[in-house]
């Protein structure tokens, strides 16, 4: 039975909203925070003079940018939440910090010596955990996943600048997942397509409501596709029996046109008989039947051997 997602998120959220809710929740050690919270400035930072801001239209990944930033630099951090975004017309969270700026970007490795950077330092990143915390943080702000109950599974990344989407690109295919990067319009999306490198990147986030949920979904979706194919593996089977069975009859009737059926090799005479007596039935079937019948066993290939030779005395018939 399929688990009943919407009954735990709400009808409203989306797939991805999900996963961002639930991993937005999720205590991890100093070091996870640092490399979390500059993956999320280096996606979605913007730089002026004496402050920094960056907003999100997701109010818990709002939160926990907050809680970081607060946690980890105690600076006073400015909320506004009266913008909208016009393409999607979802409210904005803008986030604002005029505290200990320099301090924190270069920190983060956001700039170096006043200049913008885009790929963090090996400090940041330098165990495999802090590697997961910074995808994590790309994927809050920029990922999206597929609903599994749609016709694809797909995962993306929508990155602004090519050497950070290079970066994150690299990070991905470090830990096997197959990721690509592609131009598209202004941006670079980075993205996997495989069913189980998704499921294994769900599960790197730590969202394990959501994977259950996406599993349930992959396993019943597989279940039923394994279905339809055999199904159609089925009616193929038995559709090319049945053209093989109008094609015999037609050729026990044309032989009995050209020839006086009496006079005919019994086994011939056996073979036209039974089979016009049970049409529908295969080469397997009518070879049970014969050797049942008359006592005289015959296997399927003594059936389509006599087949070969009525259609041989058809055809030379007509030449």
């Amino acid at each position: 039975m399929v688990f009943i997602w919407y009954n735990y998120y709400g009808d409203f959220m989306s797939f991805t909203s999900n996963i961002k809710n639930e991993i937005s929740n999720i205590e991890y050690g100093d070091s996870e925070k640092m490399s979390e919270l500059s993956a999320i400035l280096n996606i979605g930072v913007k730089i002026y003079n004496d402050k920094f801001e960056i907003y999100t239209e997701n109010v818990s990944v709002a939160r926990r940018i907050y809680k970081l930033i607060k946690e980890i630099y105690h600076v006073d951090i400015e909320m506004d939440t009266s913008g909208i975004n016009t393409l999607r017309k979802n409210k904005l969270v803008l986030m604002s910090v005029h505290e200990k700026v320099d301090l924190i970007l270069e920190d983060l490795s956001i700039t170096k010596d006043g200049v913008r950077i885009y790929k963090p330092s090996s400090y940041l990143v330098d165990e495999q955990k802090d590697k997961q915390a910074y995808l994590r943080g790309v994927f809050m702000m920029c990922g999206s996943i597929n609903d599994p109950k749609t016709s694809r599974y797909h995962a993306e990344f929508v990155i602004s600048n090519l050497e950070s989407a290079n970066y994150v690109n690299d990070l991905l295919n470090e830990m096997y997942f197959n990721s690509k990067v592609i131009k598209r319009d202004k941006n670079y999306m980075v993205y996997i397509k495989e069913a189980e490198k998704i499921s294994d990147f769900i599960k790197l986030l730590n969202a394990n409501t959501s994977l259950f949920y996406y599993e349930d979904i992959r396993i019943y979706r597989d279940h039923k596709n394994m279905t339809n194919r055999l199904n159609n593996c089925e009616q193929a089977n038995v559709d090319k029996m049945m053209a093989s069975s109008r094609e015999q009859l037609e050729l026990i009737s044309e032989l009995k046109k050209i020839r006086d059926f009496d006079l005919l090799d019994e086994k011939i005479k056996d073979i036209c008989i039974y089979k016009e007596k049970y049409p529908e039935s295969s080469i397997r079937e009518l070879a049970e039947i014969i050797s049942s019948e008359t006592e005289r066993p015959i296997t399927k290939s003594g059936i389509n051997h006599r087949f070969r030779k009525i259609k041989e005395i058809v055809e030379n018939s007509k030449k």
